[in-house]
């Protein structure tokens, strides 16, 4: 369905636009430009139903690749192979002729996707109804607001029966309703075996959605895989950065494959105890539990932040809690210290698999020593609920008289 093969895009920059012109007429012998490379030698495969998802800092190249995927950019090295129809939602109006209404731009764009106009005709009311922008519909989207024209844009995109759709961030403009519409449609999607490539910063969506997801950094892919692996390996790489930028020395890391920080303090143990103090792996949901940890200091801290995560079974997170939002107040340690936290909860989580992630931070936020799913633990019980958290509602009915 899609195969990304040695993908690069290189830019030339000119320090002052009268270079460009020098050396397009060869006025001169030198080289007057720079290359940028937006991306270098990408390469991966989706499959027919497959949802990847493109995750990365500003500027690592995810835009530019779905331009180069989509066709709109050609590459400079590489090759793009696809197969069927293409829709693409890279950026907010693009492809809308701001001096056409809403539904003469979908004609349009429904004929340049390939559609006939009988097509376009019979799926014009759903691509009206999911957008839900009324009567603007008729008018010029000039006149739209940005969430009317991202709602139109992929109500359109979505409805011309693609095989394969790409979308850029540009859904981060809509309402919380559309969003949900949203992800019910691309649940959608997945049913009718819709390749679906797509760029988010919103991590839980990702790991909702996708299947797999690729970690973009430098223009280059730093990690290909599970949507959860990828994402802690892309949150590891922003707090080493934030480190490195800090000036903070980094020590020699334990080996571990998703910690990361500082190690101005450092964990040396993180138990899932019951109120006895055993260590424990299963918990009936209601049960009093605690998350103790015990760090050494080795650099004087003021006032450090100790804090845990907990993940359900896809890397959504459920609950998070530290010293400072709990209100304690931590004074100062000095090198050698040691100390003791516990956080201690009745867990009234819903039967399934969870993950402890614990760290220990400077009080800027920045990481000391973050331990990503330290802790495995499972909530059994007889009483079963949807989501992750059994809020175990008081339930009342009555009949109504006629």
């Amino acid at each position: 369905m899609l195969l990304v093969n040695n993908v690069s895009k290189v830019y030339r920059l000119y320090r002052k636009p009268s270079d460009r012109i020098i050396e397009a007429l060869r006025l001169s012998r030198k080289i007057l430009h720079s290359d940028f490379w937006a991306i270098r030698d990408i390469s991966f495969s989706a499959e027919r139903g497959e949802f990847v998802a493109l995750v990365g800092p500003n500027g690592c190249g995810k835009s530019t690749l779905l331009q180069v995927v989509s066709g709109i950019l050609p590459p400079t090295q590489g090759k793009v192979v696809t197969r069927g129809r293409v829709a693409a939602l890279l950026e907010l109006g693009a492809g809308f002729n701001p001096e056409f209404t809403g539904r003469e731009n979908v004609m349009i764009n429904g004929e340049l996707l390939g559609l006939s106009r009988t097509e376009i005709q019979l799926a014009l009311p759903k691509i009206e109804e999911f957008a839900g922008i009324g009567e603007f519909i008729d008018r010029p989207v000039k006149e739209y607001s940005s969430g009317m024209y991202v709602r139109l844009a992929f109500s359109t995109a979505i409805h011309v029966e693609p095989e394969l759709l790409i979308v850029d961030e540009a859904l981060a403009v809509g309402d919380a309703a559309f969003a949900n519409r949203c992800i019910r449609k691309f649940q959608e999607l997945r049913d009718r075996r819709v390749t679906v490539l797509f760029v988010s910063h919103d991590m839980g969506l990702v790991k909702q959605l996708a299947d797999r997801a690729l970690f973009l950094s430098g223009g280059r892919v730093a990690a290909d895989g599970d949507p959860k692996s990828v994402i802690d390996r892309y949150i590891a790489s922003v707090l080493e950065r934030q480190t490195e930028e800090s000036s903070v020395s980094v020590r020699t890391r334990l080996s571990s494959q998703h910690r990361h920080g500082d190690l101005s303090s450092e964990i040396l143990t993180a138990e899932f105890v019951d109120l006895d103090g055993k260590a424990i792996s299963t918990v009936e949901s209601g049960q009093c539990v605690t998350v103790r940890i015990r760090c050494r200091f080795h650099r004087r801290q003021v006032d450090p932040l100790i804090g845990v995560l907990i993940r359900n079974r896809i890397g959504i997170e459920v609950y998070g809690a530290n010293t400072r939002i709990e209100g304690q107040e931590m004074g100062t340690f000095e090198p050698g210290d040691e100390l003791n936290v516990e956080f201690t909860f009745a867990c009234w989580l819903t039967p399934q698999h969870y993950t402890v992630t614990v760290a220990t931070q400077n009080s800027d936020g920045t990481s000391n020593d973050w331990l990503d799913d330290a802790i495995v633990f499972d909530v059994v019980g007889q009483r079963h609920a949807a989501g992750v958290v059994d809020l175990r509602a008081c339930t009342s009915w009555s009949r109504m008289a006629r």
